[in-house]
């Protein structure tokens, strides 16, 4: 609602209405610098990790299929999930208190939708012209130069979400062997539905409904607000220095005129992607990307006039107010991050690339090798989650003088599950338990690692049936 007229009504809007266009137009600032800078690092993040290679293999690899996820020198199974779901909380933590403390910085300069629409406007600017000259171009019937200008603009549009979907996708099948399929068209069916998805998504979303998803389709434009207190930093109009807005000659002193600083060149509405007019107040359509600042700073420039009319600021500092850096909420986020994050690496700190599972012969329930002693049989099913080969110690314990018949060392492969069938013999001793708990354990002879151990249970004879 505009607060500029405290008595106009309010704007009634039907959100089944035809969306109007948004032209915006070129602007520079430091602002758009930062963002240039840090989408130039995102970008080279994105499309250059896939292309590296460690030890022989992608870095970062998610193998579906193997059901393995490699990052760097580590290798991830699915029964790591555990620490996907640490990594989530820690990010969403980590939103949360970058919210309460700068709003939506996030989507301003870091949200891939944020990101990947500036890079279509760009290639719309390259290819139509400046905003007057897109929205003239938008009026005239077709010709031969609104034809060619349009196509260009979608041939590169669909080049750039090509090269999108083919990065993303080389993160799940890797992206050498990707790139040469595509080239000699030697695709699988399920890699052209993933390429093709993704061409589509990045198209649209980036090329047609731009700001649409952060206004209609992203939960996090919705529920943003209650994260906002009032020493959240918000890009924000200062009223009581820009009213009365008016155009004026950079000569004329506003003061005898009874004018604010605002010249109401609506130039901040024309950056703004959303199409909103940040002069209205606080709204959930703001991403806060700084191209209302950038704009007005420069005008203020041209004017003669201190920069600063839109800035980042907050409620407490415009209405006079100290500002709390700390507050409760900013306190509260970033101590469950700070907590997160300390799980989060004890629990990688605490992660053996090795698993052990022990499975008695259930078709022999034990042997009796002599009057002394009594066998059981045991499959150890040994998986090794790393990306080298480690020598495997076995041991067992339990039960006194208990020992193994047979090796005890064995080689385990990167990536692989090897399978042992293990005799253990136990002596034999009148009126112990028919079921007695053992102990199996495996050491690796690469330093550094602890001990993996499971429990099985050892039979010898006797009427009860085994428990376990």
């Amino acid at each position: 609602m505009n607060t500029h007229n405290a008595n106009q009504e309010p704007e009634l809007i039907d959100l089944y209405q035809k969306p109007e266009k948004i032209y915006t137009r070129s602007f520079s600032g430091r602002f758009r610098n930062w963002r240039l800078a840090g989408g130039t690092f995102l970008f080279l993040l994105f499309f250059g990790t896939c292309w590296i290679n460690v030890n022989g293999r992608q870095a970062i690899l998610f193998d579906l299929p193997a059901r393995q996820f490699h990052i760097f020198n580590t290798t991830f199974w699915p029964q790591d999930f555990i620490l996907l779901s640490w990594l989530l909380i820690i990010c969403a933590f980590g939103l949360f208190a970058l919210t309460a403390y700068a709003g939506r910085i996030w989507c301003g300069y870091t949200c891939p939708q944020s990101v990947f629409t500036w890079v279509f406007m760009w290639a719309e600017r390259i290819t139509e012209g400046e905003r007057n000259r897109r929205m003239k171009l938008d009026k005239t019937p077709m010709s031969t130069e609104k034809f060619l200008r349009k196509s260009a603009k979608h041939i590169l549009w669909l080049t750039i979400a090509f090269t999108t979907a083919l990065t993303f996708v080389g993160y799940f099948i890797p992206v050498r062997q990707l790139v040469m399929a595509v080239a000699t068209f030697d695709v699988t069916p399920w890699g052209i539905f993933w390429l093709g998805f993704f061409t589509l998504a990045t198209y649209g979303n980036a090329g047609y409904l731009r700001e649409q998803v952060c206004i209609h389709m992203c939960p996090y434009a919705r529920f943003q607000s209650v994260m906002f207190d009032n020493d959240t930093l918000v890009v924000a109009y200062d009223q009581k220095r820009g009213e009365q807005r008016g155009p004026r000659k950079k000569s004329a002193d506003p003061k005898n005129r009874g004018l604010g600083d605002c010249v109401d060149c609506t130039v901040c509405v024309q950056v703004c992607p959303t199409g909103i007019d940040i002069r209205d107040g606080l709204q959930y359509q703001c991403i806060g990307c700084a191209a209302c600042i950038d704009a007005c700073d420069t005008i203020m420039d041209k004017m003669g006039y201190d920069q600063g009319l839109i800035r980042y600021t907050t409620e407490n500092q415009l209405t006079g107010h100290a500002p709390h850096w700390l507050s409760p909420r900013l306190l509260g986020y970033g101590s469950a991050l700070v907590i997160m994050i300390s799980l989060f690496f004890f629990t990688l700190s605490q992660r053996v690339p090795l698993e052990l599972e022990a499975l008695r012969d259930r078709n022999v329930l034990y042997r009796a090798i002599n009057d002394q002693q009594i066998e059981n049989i045991y499959t150890l099913k040994i998986a090794n989650k790393d990306q080298q080969a480690h020598t495997i110690q076995i041991q067992v314990a339990g039960i006194e003088n208990l020992k193994i018949a047979g090796k005890t060392t064995i080689v385990v492969e990167p990536g692989s599950v090897e399978q042992e069938i293990v005799r253990v013999i136990a002596p034999l001793i009148n009126g112990a338990p028919i079921t007695r708990p053992i102990r199996f354990s495996i050491t690796s002879s690469q330093p550094g690692l602890k001990a993996i151990t499971t429990e099985s249970r050892f039979m010898v004879p006797g009427q009860s049936k085994d428990k376990r």
